[in-house]
């Protein structure tokens, strides 16, 4: 469909601009075959009016010969001969207006004067023709360089859904391989608890499968798979591993990347619990300031084992998928000192 007639708004417009070659149609009746001026107006603006709709037909010439993309004298030759062919069909429009015109009121019109008019109806024709296929001929282009742009972007956000689906990937290995090491240790110190951790392992990758096939989940659902995994590793731990939630009012709606905590807190037990004999607590919290909102997750360090986490491979993930998903405004920081370690995503505010 032609893009003019797709749009009601640019369609007035496009019949608007048309008022100018209408008034000056009339001029030129009245200054060459010397037609009154009431008859000129009414004859003019509505034959003008019929070409306006007569003169879309060049957006069709202009796609079947585009450019670039087909030889300048072959596209030239081809719009020429169009214009000739709609200024021939105008003429017809306009000696039957001009007819009618006639027979409603003598000498509004330039009935008997018609055959004077027709080289200067037949010029002017031509030449709206020609105006109206330039102005198609950009229309064109503009929409062409709008594909390219569009078809641009697609690709990007196609090569960073890519990225994305890669890097979310490589999580589900990492803690299966994690959580397979702990099962391995309990079955020999400990075999009811390793069956124990072996069905909430399985119950847990049920729940990872059904939201991580997911863009987006809420917090809610984030907190519970991050409750899940931290239940299994109370199972290995026992009352070494304690645990604690504190989440703002209103954040447990916020979309966030599914299992964005994971690596968070394998990190805070496995480099944080299992390396102190005492174990501690793993605290979890958000903070929401209503632009931005801020997950942290706090665990004891043991000050003589300092290792360096802000490398390792869960929060180069972590830090991959908020630049892939938030550019600047999605970062990870991460902190230690006093013998605590933190870890805080900041990303925009959605829900």
């Amino acid at each position: 469909m032609h893009p003019i007639l797709k749009d009601r708004r640019a369609l007035a417009l496009y019949l608007l601009a048309w008022l100018g070659p209408g008034l000056t149609l009339a001029v030129l009746l009245v200054t060459t075959v010397k037609a009154p001026w009431s008859g000129a107006l009414f004859f003019s603006l509505p034959v003008t009016i019929v070409y306006a709709f007569m003169s879309l037909s060049a957006w069709y010439v202009c796609r079947a010969f585009p450019l670039p993309g087909t030889d300048i004298a072959k596209t030239l030759l081809s719009v020429l001969i169009a214009a000739v062919l709609s200024s021939g069909l105008w003429l017809a429009a306009c000696y039957g207006w001009a007819s009618g015109l006639q027979r409603m009121e003598p000498g509004l019109a330039p009935g008997e004067r018609y055959a004077d008019a027709v080289p200067l109806l037949a010029s002017f024709g031509v030449g709206l023709f020609l105006i109206a296929a330039a102005v198609h001929y950009l229309i064109a282009s503009q929409e062409a360089a709008r594909r390219i742009e569009r078809n641009a972007l697609e690709l990007q956000v196609l090569a960073r859904d890519a990225e994305l689906k890669a890097l979310r990937a490589q999580i589900d290995p990492h803690f299966l391989f994690n959580s397979l090491n702990s099962i391995s240790a309990l079955t020999s110190s400990d075999p009811p608890a390793a069956r124990t951790m072996t069905l909430m392992l399985a119950d847990f990758l049920r729940m990872g499968m059904n939201y991580g096939a997911l863009e987006m989940i809420s917090l809610e659902q984030e907190m519970a798979m991050v409750r899940h995994f931290l239940e299994i590793e109370r199972v290995r731990f026992g009352n070494r591993l304690t645990v604690r939630f504190d989440l703002d009012e209103g954040t447990q709606q916020v979309r966030v990347p599914p299992l964005l905590l994971q690596p968070l807190v394998e990190n805070a037990v496995n480099h944080g619990i299992a390396q102190i004999p005492g174990g501690g607590l793993v605290h979890v919290f958000a903070e929401n300031d209503g632009a931005s909102l801020r997950l942290t997750v706090r665990n004891p360090a043991d000050p003589d084992r300092v290792r360096p986490r802000a490398g390792g491979i869960g929060l180069h993930i972590v830090r991959q998928r908020l630049e892939r998903m938030y550019g600047g405004e999605g970062r990870l920081d991460v902190q230690e000192s006093a013998g605590e370690f933190l870890a805080t995503i900041t990303i925009p505010h959605h829900t």
